[in-house]
């Protein structure tokens, strides 16, 4: 079992990472490396996702391997992040939509939020996953990048901050947790970091009054230690003008441990976006998320190849 503490550990004998399949099973290769290698957990994505049978299949196999009950992740956030698709599952709506219902009918959004999120929730335990990479708690801005776009809820962080606790006490009700992301704030960010470094030149008191506040409200809650959050691969210059925050130990520390109060398990964001490049190869960047303070690095490429060359690195 993962423990939460001042600084959250992964327990001995399981490399902190997130592994990633390359099709709708898993092949002999890949079993034989994870059951050796022992990795936290895994990662699914739409090309894992081919129907309710299949992917239970899938899920069960990945727990054999390992030996055990292990976190499965999923993007499950609706709009156009959606790994479980129609017609098999329900499609769901952008969280941009409770937002924009936020600013008229607040309860009217909070109702129809929570009835939303339980159905994923339901459909993702059917499936044997354990862990939803939502809610985006990013606040949107006038530079927001599309690639964030309409998966944030507002432009308000009173707004988002309610709307992303909602989420995340549906997801608990249902067994599953939630990873908030990305911290500590993608909004300003006006590239898009599976391509490019975005830097975000705010100042932090900015930063402290709006981006920052969502974060803190859902750490500081009462279900804020069984909260996961994932680290965003973007520089604040004000804060630390040279490396990304996943990669950061100024950041990780002071600002996302610190100021924002979160206690759970920290991921990186995946491995590989070119956010990342300036830090050397796959394996180089998952030591350089961990030596930074990540608890767990997050790769999501299925590449054997390349996973047989992360386990080793960060034994």
């Amino acid at each position: 079992m993962l423990m939460n503490s001042a600084s959250s550990v992964i327990p001995e004998g399981l490399l902190p990472v997130i592994f990633s399949v390359k099709d709708s099973c898993l092949s002999a290769g890949e079993f034989d490396l994870f059951r050796q290698s022992n990795p936290l957990g895994f990662i699914l994505f739409a090309r894992n996702c081919e129907n309710p049978a299949q992917l239970r299949t899938l899920t069960d196999a990945l727990r054999d391997a390992v030996g055990r009950d292990c976190p499965i992740l999923v993007d499950q956030e609706g709009g156009r992040v959606q790994r479980l698709k129609p017609p098999f599952w329900r499609r769901y709506p952008p969280m941009r939509y409770f937002g924009e219902m936020m600013d008229t009918d607040p309860e009217g959004a909070l109702e129809a939020l929570r009835f939303t999120i339980l159905q994923m929730g339901e459909e993702l335990r059917a499936a044997g996953i354990t862990t939803n990479c939502a809610p985006v708690l990013d606040v949107l801005n006038a530079q927001t990048h599309e690639a964030i776009g309409d998966r944030a809820f507002s432009d308000n962080p009173q707004s988002v901050g309610r709307l992303g606790l909602s989420v995340c006490r549906n997801l608990l009700a249902m067994g599953i947790t939630p990873v908030i992301k990305h911290l500590p704030g993608h909004g300003r960010a006006d590239l898009d970091s599976h391509k490019n470094l975005p830097r975000v030149s705010a100042p932090l008191a900015a930063l402290e009054e709006t981006d920052f506040q969502p974060f803190s409200m859902i750490a500081r809650s009462d279900i804020g230690k069984q909260v996961w959050g994932m680290a965003a691969h973007i520089v604040y210059e004000d804060i630390d003008p040279v490396h990304a925050s996943s990669v950061s130990r100024v950041i990780i520390k002071d600002i996302i441990r610190d100021r924002l109060g979160f206690e759970g398990i920290l991921l990186s964001d995946d491995l590989d976006m070119e956010a990342l490049a300036h830090y050397g190869d796959v394996p180089a960047r998952a030591r350089a998320v961990l030596a930074a303070g990540c608890d767990v690095a997050l790769y999501c490429g299925g590449d054997l190849a390349v996973m047989r060359q992360i386990a080793p690195a960060l034994i």
